[in-house]
């Protein structure tokens, strides 16, 4: 034992903290998600796998070695969300995170009253706000507006009788950039079975990166709150407007459109 550890150079101690460090990382990072669950399967086959060969069961040895045979290819299948989701966050570090707008504080009480208006009158409604993780390709494919932000504009496109009252609404800028997008649909089997396609697709969107969703129920008329692939339920115009001032900090006095930065 004297021997290895006298026999250890420093870019071997570095070599150990650096995989150390990555193993905790990744751990931290499916830490209370489904991936768990994943990770606890692959590690009862590599068990069975390995009793398998104790007690020479042939074939089931040689079809588990032969599946974790490529388990590299396995993990980047089974966990491409979360892959894309922590490369995404690498990317957000403060020597590659952007500026990202939102507009005057005042854009935020429109917003949020465009939303109490929405809950009042019970019209379902699906509102993503863009931060650092730009939402072009949902943009495109939806219809592009281009407006200033108005609770009214809100109400009329959510209004039953639109057009374009289906899929979400997304704020970029400042502005409401396009309604009518289509969202990506969670696929965690834990969620509750009352939730519908509009909690469904809050979820799918903020798992996949940064955006913050915000959701109204057309039976209830309830606001619920999505950011990081995690619902808070049942938010009154209040609870929002506050949870947004903490999200979007005014960094400067300027004129109309004033920059707005991530708070930490």
């Amino acid at each position: 034992m004297s021997e290895l550890f006298f026999s250890l150079h420093w870019y071997d101690v570095l070599d150990i903290l650096i995989v150390a460090f990555i193993i905790y990382k990744i751990i931290d990072l499916i830490k209370g998600t489904r991936a768990v669950q994943m990770v606890v399967g692959l590690g009862v086959l590599f068990v069975v796998s390995l009793l398998s060969q104790k007690l020479h069961l042939v074939t089931l040895h040689w079809i588990l070695t032969s599946f974790l045979g490529s388990i590299i290819l396995v993990i980047i299948v089974i966990f491409q969300n979360d892959i894309r989701k922590a490369l995404m966050n690498m990317g957000q570090t403060p020597f590659f995170r952007k500026v990202y707008f939102f507009g005057k504080e005042s854009e935020i009480e429109e917003l949020c009253k465009g939303i109490s208006s929405l809950a009042e009158r019970r019209l379902g409604a699906l509102i993503v706000l863009e931060r650092n993780t730009g939402l072009r390709d949902y943009i495109e494919k939806g219809v592009q507006l281009d407006a200033r932000m108005s609770g009214a504009l809100l109400v009329s496109v959510f209004n039953k009788e639109s057009p374009i009252h289906d899929g979400a609404v997304i704020i970029s800028e400042g502005k409401i950039a396009a309604a009518a997008c289509f969202l990506p649909l969670t696929q965690d089997p834990t969620l509750e079975k009352e939730l519908g396609t509009r909690h469904r697709a809050a979820l799918g969107i903020t798992e996949e990166n940064d955006s913050v969703a915000i959701v109204v129920s057309e039976e209830t008329g309830k606001v619920t709150f999505a950011i990081g692939g995690k619902l808070s339920r049942k938010m009154d115009e209040k609870g929002l407007e506050k949870v947004l001032r903490r999200l979007f900090v005014q960094s400067s006095n300027g004129p109309i459109s004033g920059i707005w930065r991530k708070s930490e």
